[in-house]
């Protein structure tokens, strides 16, 4: 009972402000990867990229400048992965002891909050922390997978399983660039969701501003008006 009656706490707004944090992490995240024909997000449009260089990359010998490229994208979700496991274990250790953020709303605010209280708005966090952690560590692995196959891709461009075999590269290599974006959006939206330690409201606001973020590198950002551009 001690736990229901902690957990109503939490008011209606507080669950409107968390369900809207998550649906809209799964929202943005399908839009992005099934955007429209018309406007294509910069995810797409760089996995059309990656099919070109797979297909370049046939003809390329030595194919050095290939394997430092793959190389680097692997260094990427091994920082990134480190950095998420680096980021929960801070959480938990919050988790295991929530006094200084008790300290902090003492100063704030006079109703005392349960530590559980504490504990949930942090398990949020941890969960986008813990989602990324896991998408990181997939995109190193399929990048792996990729390596394989390329290094099995014949240097003989008239070799007939030459360009199937690229095509395979490409297509794992874009899922592992899927993975590892949908890993930066778990960092981008559990930053956010450390708003909702400072109430329901500040949760709605950083979340529309995490989704603005995300929406606007995909859709509306530099980067992507370059890819649009024609080749001259």
């Amino acid at each position: 009972m001690r736990l229901l009656d902690h957990m109503a706490l939490l008011t209606p707004l507080d669950w409107c402000a968390a369900t809207l944090i998550i649906v809209s992490w799964f929202t943005i995240g399908w839009w992005i990867e099934h955007p429209g024909a018309k406007r294509p997000s910069v995810t797409v449009l760089m996995g059309e990229h990656r099919r070109a260089w797979m297909k370049v990359f046939v003809a390329r010998d030595p194919r050095i400048f290939d394997s430092q490229i793959l190389a680097s994208l692997r260094q990427g979700t091994s920082f990134f992965a480190s950095t998420c496991l680096l980021a929960i274990g801070g959480v938990l250790a919050l988790v295991g002891n929530t006094a200084p953020l008790q300290g902090v709303a003492a100063e704030v605010s006079e109703m005392p909050v349960p530590v559980l209280i504490w504990q949930l708005k942090l398990g949020l966090v941890a969960l986008f922390l813990t989602n990324a952690f896991l998408k990181f560590v997939w995109a190193n692995r399929v990048f792996g997978y990729c390596a394989v196959i390329m290094a099995a891709v014949p240097n003989d461009p008239d070799d007939s399983k030459a360009y199937p075999l690229a095509a395979k590269a490409a297509e794992l290599n874009i899922r592992a660039a899927v993975n590892f974006n949908r890993g930066l959006r778990g960092m981008y939206f559990a930053l956010g969701a450390l708003a909702w330690l400072f109430g329901a409201w500040a949760l709605i606001a950083s979340t529309l501003i995490v989704v603005w973020i995300v929406w606007s590198r995909e859709f509306a950002s530099l980067p992507r008006r370059i890819l649009l551009k024609e080749d001259t």
